[in-house]
């Protein structure tokens, strides 16, 4: 048996295109900590939330379209140039107009790399759906509103007229029930 840790990035990605959770797992764990790093110590506007985040969208990207995928440099160059374009696109949607605009400052004077195509997720987002459709119709709302109409933990409880606490409780419980239906994917999960 082949131990994963001394394949090349090549032979992992090959092996991810046969559908391989162990070259996955392998390829996160060789990158998701430097690309964190790369997140947080780069983009002084970006925290370690902000990063785990955008880390999530990526390896869920990566999982989804691991068929398709066609990299034609290094994995590493790869990766770290699609975490740039999702830290970019994440504080487009997340930040201030002038938090915003100072970030493109900075990456102005710091990078000159050309976008990457963005690609849904599609095939993630089926299952997790589908793992969500076992839950409560309540937490389902909860869950909904929170990951998807980007509501807070307070405009949920108002919009819903249950206590914040309910709200916490709701929502811990659909993550923990993710993270059972996805064990290879726990780390992906997004926290509150």
């Amino acid at each position: 048996m082949t131990t994963l840790n001394i394949l090349t990035d090549d032979q992992l990605i090959e092996l991810l295109k046969k559908d391989d959770r162990s070259a996955f797992t392998e390829i996160y764990n060789r990158y998701a900590k430097s690309l964190t790093s790369f997140a947080v110590s780069n983009y002084k506007l970006f925290d370690l939330t902000d990063a785990s985040d955008v880390l999530h969208d990526l390896f869920t990207w990566l999982w989804t379209e691991r068929r398709k995928i066609e990299i034609t440099g290094s994995l590493k160059n790869y990766l770290f140039t699609a975490i740039r374009n999702r830290i970019i696109d994440h504080i487009r949607k997340n930040s201030s107009k002038q938090r915003y605009a100072a970030f493109l400052q900075a990456l102005e004077e710091s990078y000159a790399h050309s976008a990457l195509q963005h690609l849904e997720a599609k095939d993630l987002q089926q299952f997790l759906e589908n793992s969500l459709a076992q839950l409560s119709p309540r937490v389902q709302e909860i869950y909904n509103l929170s990951r998807k109409e980007h509501l807070s933990i307070k405009e949920i409880a108002e919009r819903l007229a249950i206590s914040e606490q309910t709200v916490k409780n709701q929502l811990t419980a659909a993550l923990n029930y993710l993270k059972k239906s996805l064990p290879l994917l726990t780390f992906l999960l997004m926290r509150f």
